[in-house]
């Protein structure tokens, strides 16, 4: 069909009907003024990211910027945050599905972050009509009925929303302003705050955002001024959105109480995005060889640098007056097998007491099932109190906590093996259109995907990549090991009854992202060029 377009705009992919409304001329006159306003920041903001990396492969360090030192010396709180964000004690996510939607709002969490981002994958199909659910949910208005004719609907009474767009360096490839693609995080961002903020307002909750992938402060000043610019537009007051960065990256890290700062006015507080933490610190040091980390399941949230990162949020936060809300366990319930399942139960219990006795506010699940434990971990620390602002952590943090990075041993076949047969499999998933999937009883999303491409890549180049038989990891080891796990991931897709279309370029991607001597900074950039 034939959209109204605004001068300058362009869309290159097919258009439902029920899409216009969405793809409206105003809405996308927004998209435009954002971009050409912020996209040379955009622009520049990466290219600051490549420059830095250089200076980190060519030997250096991160520490905390001594241009900031007033900011964390400071005496300031960020603004007073709404009441739908003073109790947050179970957070669930999930993509932008009718089905996860309905189900995450009536789970019992006291919030709910529905996801544009890594648990969605973002083809343009899932993209708008993500926001076209999101507008009728919003609405009350959504609902869904499976094939064998179950039928989902909203309860009266739902978890507050809140909505993750893409991260700064992601294209939407369907979209062009004046020749050129637009930010994926801009775009998502633009409509569904354009076309439902006002609506969020009016029913007591939002417009809240969480803020991914960022690495540094100036990108968290940009995201800012896109706030304040957007307020303006649709005239409402400055400080009506709020945002949650997920500090996950590394260099983050150093800039946690500075990206408070900048958000001063819009800040909902930190979360502990673990995945996507332990996959740059692999990218980060890449080429540092005195650095290499054991196999992902030794990777615990009590590993050295992993407890720094997460006692260093908190403090960071409480100093602030901002919420620090805790990670996700990859831990899903396991149907037909008791044993198992009670195992990952444990595993979640275990999490989150952990993350309540720290001082976090709140953590992520990703299932609905585990609202109930990991609301009673968070009930049994906080009583009837929403949340624990009030708790300091003692001690001081950096370099020499947050670059600790033990374990470097075990690193086993197995261990190897995993980490290809789940990057096959969540790639093919994810050149099929879902972005979320479950993979020997844990929910796997990009964060994780990346970890297993980037251990494959990094055993392969450090001189550290050693099996514990003794056997150096190689390329020509990998190779034969991708094409066999290939196999086992195509026969469970089969038994499951799903279609293989997509593995063997799954397989093929995975091979040239794990062996090239050029590491990809991200996995979904080239799965991205490859979708329709």
């Amino acid at each position: 069909m034939s959209l109204n377009l605004p001068a300058g705009v362009q869309i290159t992919a097919a258009i439902k009907p029920e899409w216009e409304s969405i793809l409206s001329h105003d809405a996308l006159a927004f998209v435009a003024k954002l971009h050409r306003a912020f996209e040379t920041r955009r622009q520049e903001l990466l290219q600051a990211r490549v420059a830095r990396q250089a200076r980190i492969d060519a030997g250096e360090m991160p520490d905390f910027l001594p241009e900031t030192a007033a900011i964390r010396d400071g005496d300031w709180q960020i603004a007073p945050l709404p009441p739908a964000l003073h109790r947050r004690r179970v957070e669930i996510t999930g993509p932008v599905e009718a089905k996860m939607i309905i189900n995450a709002f009536n789970s019992g969490a006291d919030s709910y972050m529905t996801d544009f981002e890594d648990s969605n994958s973002p083809n343009w199909d899932n993209q708008i009509q993500g926001q076209v659910n999101l507008y009728r949910a919003i609405r009350r208005q959504l609902s869904f009925k499976n094939e064998a004719g179950k039928e989902y609907q909203l309860n009266d009474e739902i978890a507050t929303l809140q909505i993750r767009p893409r991260g700064w360096h992601l294209d939407e490839k369907h979209v062009q302003v004046d020749g050129q693609r637009v930010s994926g995080g801009v775009f998502d961002f633009a409509l569904v705050f354009f076309h439902n903020a006002k609506e969020q307002i009016a029913r007591g909750a939002g417009p809240f955002f969480y803020l991914p992938k960022m690495e540094s402060h100036l990108e968290a000043r940009l995201w800012n001024d896109i706030f304040v610019m957007a307020q303006a537009h649709v005239g409402l007051p400055q400080g009506t959105i709020k945002a949650t960065v997920l500090i996950e990256t590394i260099l983050a890290t150093f800039e946690m109480e500075e990206i408070l700062y900048e958000l001063r006015e819009h800040s909902a507080g930190l979360n502990a995005g673990r995945w996507d933490y332990i996959f740059s610190c692999i990218k980060k040091f890449k080429k540092n060889k005195d650095f290499c980390l054991a196999q992902r399941g030794a990777i615990t949230m009590e590993v050295p640098f992993m407890r720094a990162y997460a006692l260093a949020l908190v403090q960071a936060c409480h100093k602030r007056g901002a919420p620090a809300m805790g990670g996700m366990s990859a831990l899903i319930p396991i149907k037909n097998d008791p044993v198992a399942n009670e195992k990952a139960l444990s595993g979640i219990r275990h999490d989150k007491t952990r993350d309540a006795n720290d001082g976090f506010d709140g953590g992520w699940v990703a299932h609905p099932g585990l609202v109930p434990i990991a609301m009673e971990e968070f009930v049994k620390v906080l009583g009837d109190k929403p949340n624990q602002f009030a708790k300091q952590v003692p001690g001081a943090f950096g370099p020499a906590q947050w670059l600790d990075f033990r374990p470097a041993t075990p690193i086993t076949e197995t261990g190897l093996r995993n980490n290809i047969n789940v990057g096959i499999h969540y790639l093919g998933s994810w050149l099929a259109g879902n972005g979320c999937v479950p993979i020997h009883n844990l929910m796997e999303d990009a964060a994780t995907a990346e970890i297993s491409r980037s251990q494959v890549w990094q055993w392969v180049v450090s001189p550290k990549g050693i099996l514990d038989d003794g056997r150096k990891v190689t390329a020509e080891m990998v190779r034969p090991m991708i094409a066999e796990e290939l196999a086992k991931v195509k026969a469970t897709v089969t038994a499951q009854g799903e279609n293989t279309a997509t593995y063997e370029q799954a397989a093929d991607i995975f091979d040239r992202i794990s062996l090239t001597p050029d590491y990809p900074e991200f996995l979904t950039l080239p799965l991205y060029e490859a979708m329709a």
